[in-house]
């Protein structure tokens, strides 16, 4: 079985060989503190750790939906200890000189008035050269026939707002301007529509899932309320759904953190039916919403990583937990957010062994590390 069939197979609740083998990430600063416990140098971001820890592939259509120009990446002022930088979305903030990783100070943002949309919106046109790449036909026509999942991403709605506006000035705008907060979002649903469009008619390309980011929630619930949801993005999110429903394309992700309940029904409502990363510790339970919503739900995530860092005993306890879930399909277990600093690379290197023994899933065959000279990170 492929990766891409076990994956189609897996997240239609249909029997498989195993689960697909797959993890979120990690923190720079936990890959720089296992360096110190045995992972090996050249491991130094996310991309190389998938293909060191062998875990499956994917793929996927190459479209840009950022910022079309970005803002200039520049530090405005620093210290010994803090620099004051401006990043490509025009956030300015304040971060750690020595690398270390925290929540950013944030002291400004690019979008805070009705004035500044008006501006900003040029930067979101789905014409502007660049959204696809020279090659994008040649890419397409890659897709065709791969071996791994092909999925396509669709963007934020809500998410993107929270990072240009902050989260005073979004919330504020929900209540006093929701006109306004209509303009954006509408905005943005036909913008990812456009963008989207050419991949999905593109002649051959079957997409086995398309993928969103929210981030819209906190360990206390969402943003906004249920009521705000469904008037600012159920309807939008029904109608980029229904364009993938259109094309073949029924397995819809959202990535978002914290305190999901409150708006799962309505994510479920507007088309988007697979929940990632459930994260435990903040309220969210893979278990529980599989109870609460049966099989119209697909899950993938739910490993509580704060369980990670307890030891052995911890670990089996939570993969235990878990067990039911796994038999009953349509979910991919793995941890439900980036692996933090404070579990060690034993531990995680046990919580893989335990998790591929459990769930039956194989071990990959050991990595060959690239040659001196080769970019660790390259595709082979």
């Amino acid at each position: 079985m492929t990766h891409r069939e076990r994956f189609v197979r897996a997240m239609h609740f249909q029997p498989v060989d195993h689960l697909p083998d797959e993890e979120f990430g990690y923190w720079d600063d936990t890959l720089r503190e296992w360096h110190k416990q045995g992972l090996p140098e050249w491991v130094t971001d996310n991309g190389i750790a998938d293909r060191f820890f062998g875990f499956a592939p994917r793929t996927g259509a190459p479209i840009h939906m950022g910022l079309i120009p970005g803002f200039e990446w520049q530090v405005l002022e620093e210290d010994e200890r803090h620099r004051i930088v401006q990043d490509g979305d025009g956030v300015v903030h304040m971060v750690n000189k020595d690398g270390s990783s925290s929540i950013p100070k944030y002291l400004k943002f690019p979008m805070e008035t009705r004035g500044d949309w008006d501006e900003f919106k040029q930067r979101l046109d789905p014409t502007t050269p660049g959204r696809y790449p020279e090659d994008f036909a040649q890419h397409m026509q890659g897709l065709v026939d791969a071996q791994a999942p092909v999925g396509i991403g669709i963007g934020s709605l809500f998410g993107w707002l929270r990072n240009w506006m902050g989260f005073e000035h979004i919330a504020v705008a929900c209540a006093d301007d929701p006109a306004w907060v209509e303009d954006m979002v509408e905005h943005l649903c036909q913008f990812i529509i456009a963008l989207i469009k050419p991949a999905l008619e593109f002649s051959g390309v079957k997409f086995d899932y398309a993928a969103g980011w929210e981030d819209m929630c906190f360990n206390h619930g969402c943003i906004i309320s249920p009521r705000m949801f469904e008037r600012f993005l159920v309807p939008r999110y029904r109608r980029i759904t229904d364009l993938l429903h259109e094309h073949g394309c029924d397995v819809v992700i959202t990535d978002c953190d914290g305190n999901i309940n409150d708006v799962v029904h309505l994510w479920l409502e507007g088309g988007v039916n697979c929940m990632f990363p459930v994260e435990v510790a903040a309220g969210s339970d893979p278990i529980k919403l599989r109870e609460r919503f049966g099989r119209s739900i697909l899950l993938a995530g739910g490993v509580n990583k704060r369980e990670l860092a307890q030891g052995k005993r911890a670990i089996k306890r939570e993969l235990k937990r878990l067990l039911p879930l796994v038999q009953d399909g349509g979910y991919i277990p793995h941890v439900d957010h980036r692996v933090p600093p404070d579990v060690s690379y034993q531990n995680y290197l046990y919580y893989l062994d335990c998790k591929r023994d459990l769930f039956g899933i194989p071990g990959p065959p050991p990595y060959e590390p690239p040659p001196p000279g080769e970019a660790a990170g390259a595709e082979p």
